[in-house]
């Protein structure tokens, strides 16, 4: 029962507004988010001492144990076999080459195939391994489980759940600071739904529990958090970048930074790039295309691949120099639009 939210499921449980929106085929319980991240307490819902009108700000703050005493042992049961499941899902996912989307294979078995019979975590993953795109997992999963899944609906929860935590399966190196997850981690803030609001820097805010990050905080989160730890720190509040040239210099890299002159986005990879601003108000993605991005750019405190330093490296050695000619160390600070 330790590092879980139990927020998630009181904040539902005291919410009806919230509880129309979860989806759970049978309403009747509240079942899981799931162990090691969020709370999986089963049956929240039947427990007639927490209801709308008893809810306060202390009951954020309620002992996950203290939730977990309130079980009957019928629902501790349940609850253990969660957790059991839990695990099952994540090794087959690592073993299938799929370990980020794992928190979203989880989210699906307990809000819609715990009551399935025979579950296999293996024939699970597989499913997630070969869809092209979320909309197919979907139509997979519930061909493959004889399910309804509404996929607006699944969207909906899957969004507000990932935004109420920081996905431990996207590091690949979770020791360093690098590129690679810089990527992962501009896409899953985009996945979670973060919204955009001035000094932030992927933390919640306590007056609505949503993370929120401003454009150069999108960035400032992921030098300043711990996966280990599980926290932000406090080591860089300033983002230092510098300009390495135009961006049709740009090698095909996902974690470079993208720079129009005035604001910063995070290239993701397949053309695609992740940025945060005051407009539209959230961490929002566009093709590279699509946007202003005119230069490309490295940040101080994350690590590049070989291909980095050489494009760097033949950028400088150029006859033409007008590409590089911005090639100074800069900085912003954590709110920026």
């Amino acid at each position: 029962m330790k590092t879980v939210l139990a927020k998630l499921a009181l904040m539902i449980a005291g919410d009806s507004n919230k509880r129309k929106k979860v989806w759970i085929p049978v309403l009747s319980i509240i079942a899981g988010f799931l162990a090691l991240m969020f709370l999986p307490v089963a049956v929240l819902h039947s427990m007639g001492e927490i209801g709308d009108e008893a809810m306060s700000q202390a009951d954020f703050h309620i002992s996950p144990n203290d939730v977990y005493a309130r079980l009957t042992p019928d629902q501790q049961a349940q609850l253990g076999n969660f957790e059991q499941i839990s695990r099952e899902i994540e090794a087959a996912m690592t073993n299938a080459g799929v370990r980020i989307q794992t928190r979203k294979a989880q989210i699906i078995y307990v809000c819609s195939l715990s009551e399935y019979s025979g579950f296999n975590a293996e024939s699970y993953a597989h499913l997630f391994a070969v869809a092209p795109d979320d909309q197919a997992l979907i139509t997979a999963i519930a061909s493959t489980y004889g399910v309804e899944i509404d996929y607006d609906q699944y969207l909906r929860t899957y969004t507000g759940l990932m935004n109420l935590t920081i996905n431990p399966y996207m590091f690949d190196d979770g020791s360093t600071k690098n590129c690679a997850d810089l990527a992962h981690w501009a896409d899953n803030a985009y996945i979670s739904g973060w919204g955009y609001k001035a000094g932030y820097t992927g933390n919640q805010c306590e007056e609505d529990h949503i993370r929120y990050a401003d454009n150069a905080g999108l960035m400032l989160g992921y030098l300043n958090y711990d996966p280990t730890a599980k926290e932000f720190g406090e080591n860089y509040t300033t983002l230092t970048y510098t300009v390495q040239g135009d961006i049709s210099t740009m090698p095909d890299i996902p974690g470079i930074g993208l720079y129009d002159g005035s604001k910063h986005g995070v290239y993701i990879g397949g053309g695609e790039v992740v940025f945060s601003s005051a407009i539209p108000g959230y961490v929002t993605k566009e093709t590279v295309a699509q946007g202003t991005w005119s230069l490309w750019c490295t940040y101080e405190g994350i690590s590049y691949p070989q291909e980095v330093d050489d494009a760097i490296e033949a950028i400088r050695n150029s006859p033409d120099d007008s590409s590089n000619e911005n090639n100074d160390e800069s900085e912003v600070e954590s709110n920026a639009q």
